[in-house]
């Protein structure tokens, strides 16, 4: 069972007929871990491969006669060949690990949702070790045959870049990313154009745009708030990995949650498991409980129907490295959801307590785990 999405194609790569499959194999990072289709870009334009090591960007850079060149190579054709022929092979095996050791345990996918993705550094999604864990968590699962999807955001600005000033301080910036220049493809809605979905805030809605990152046979969705339709204070919501502000960072991470459980639901996918990887994306599960008591459930049968398909990672355990915030933020951002579910802010405040004495912050991880049957 793999994951499939509806993409919108980029028509701003030219790329001849006879090499047409460089449009897939460059819109998939599964050649940053394939020998062979590294070498294929490479062999393309040495130069330009040194400078970029990103086939879009390269592509994008090259001059029309560089195809000229190649035309004549039998050494480029041969290669080009083998790895479209392994590459079709890997997308399209359906004789994988889960497909022999679970072929019916699953009648849907796993979602996979996570604040980082570490898969290759043309992509810069992550900061560190949980974004390299998610980014070897997706590839394990395209390698293994897991029916997986991920949802993240899509970070226009990434996550800081360092360097040494003249007198040896470190200093940061943020770099703009091009998104044209980029391996994500927008998620294709279902009136045509790019797929949206929209978030309740005070007075106001936001709407969220959804791209897609291929990562093998592993479609990873990247939610965007940078739109022209939405208020100037609210585009920047998904400029950077981990917003500076806790007003900001609670946004980002309410984008994440409900705008995650949303697009899939505007995709029609429902999850077998939910994956919620470290509190950022725990929000998804108060989501999750709205829609099960607007299918008929009451709020009791909701959370044990929610518990039953979520599991949580926590990979650092200590209070510093967890996402709390102040109630004032909860009534302000989420006064729309007790009525949703028939009760009042002080029951949600309690979802989301640590029960440590004197503690009044909201606390993501204490929500999932309340909710996680693992």
């Amino acid at each position: 069972m793999r994951v499939q999405v509806p993409v919108l194609h980029s028509d701003e790569l030219h790329i001849p007929a006879t090499y047409g499959r460089l449009y897939d194999l460059a819109y998939n990072l599964s050649w940053s871990w394939d020998r062979d289709a590294y070498q294929l870009w490479r062999q393309l334009d040495p130069v330009l491969w040194e400078r970029y090591r990103n086939p879009i960007e390269m592509l994008a850079a090259m001059e029309p006669s560089t195809w000229e060149s190649v035309a004549d190579s039998e050494l480029f054709h041969d290669l080009y060949t083998n790895v479209v022929r392994r590459f079709d092979a890997y997308m399209n095996s359906t004789n994988r690990w889960f497909d022999a050791a679970f072929p019916d345990d699953l009648e849907n996918p796993i979602a996979y949702l996570c604040a980082e993705y570490g898969v290759h550094s043309s992509m810069p999604l992550y900061s560190g070790g949980l974004g390299v864990l998610a980014g070897d968590h997706a590839k394990s699962a395209s390698d293994l045959g897991l029916p997986f999807i991920g949802t993240g955001l899509l970070y226009r600005r990434g996550y800081f870049r360092q360097h040494l000033d003249f007198d040896g301080t470190q200093q940061h910036h943020y770099p703009i990313l091009d998104m044209s220049r980029l391996p994500v493809r927008q998620v294709a809605g279902p009136s045509g154009g790019q797929l949206k979905v929209h978030i309740e805030f005070p007075g106001r809605t936001v709407d969220v745009a959804v791209w897609s990152l291929e990562v093998g046979r592993i479609p990873i969705l990247l939610l965007d708030t940078d739109l022209a339709s939405n208020d100037p204070g609210d585009r920047p919501i998904t400029h950077t990995l981990y917003i500076r502000g806790r007003e900001m960072r609670f946004c980002q991470e309410l984008v994440l949650g409900i705008g995650s459980v949303r697009a899939l639901g505007a995709l029609g996918i429902e999850p077998s498991v939910w994956h919620v990887n470290e509190g950022h994306a725990a929000m998804s599960i108060l989501e999750r409980l709205a829609n099960q008591v607007a299918a008929g459930a009451t709020l009791d049968q909701a959370s044990r129907m929610v518990t039953r398909r979520t599991v949580f990672t926590l990979h650092t355990p200590v209070p510093a490295g967890n996402e709390t915030f102040d109630t004032a933020l909860i009534e302000k951002y989420l006064s729309w959801w007790p009525s949703k579910v028939g009760t009042d802010l002080s029951h949600l405040s309690r979802l989301g307590s640590s029960d440590r004495p004197g503690d009044e912050q909201f606390d993501l991880g204490a929500l999932a785990i309340r909710h996680a049957r693992s």
